[in-house]
């Protein structure tokens, strides 16, 4: 549990980002990248536990305060990964996206309501391709 000035509080979001047309165009670079990317713009109080991913995808398990919206969250995730990969990868995602474009317009946000966050890690972490 965490606390607030006047709240006290547990919220954990399952979030998975497909890239568009689920083009497998990320390599294991990329995913050091995204990961650095990911913590490098997540506001005070927000906190990514577990991060993994495959070559059409990438999964987070984050920790958000009650205060933090969490669609503008998603949605500064999106832009701000989506923007700094396209910049460092650019030749290499030529060819798959001949627009300014990274990530699907769609997104999977779950809460991990009924599974414990043990369970919600480790399937996160069983989820690299071999």
């Amino acid at each position: 549990m965490k606390t607030g000035h006047h709240s006290v509080f547990d919220c954990h979001y399952y979030l998975v980002l497909v890239t568009k047309y689920r083009h497998k165009c990320i390599t294991a670079p990329m995913h050091v990248d995204l990961k650095q990317f990911v913590l490098d713009m997540l506001p005070t109080g927000v906190i990514l536990e577990e991060y993994n991913g495959e070559a059409d995808h990438l999964h987070l398990l984050l920790a958000i305060p009650p205060h933090v919206s969490v669609s503008k969250l998603v949605n500064s995730i999106k832009t701000a990964t989506s923007r700094r990969i396209r910049i460092k990868y650019s030749t290499w995602l030529e060819p798959f996206y001949w627009k300014p474009y990274f990530w699907a317009r769609s997104y999977c946000l779950v809460t991990t309501g009924g599974a414990t966050l043990e369970l919600v890690k480790r399937y996160i972490q069983l989820q690299s391709e071999p």
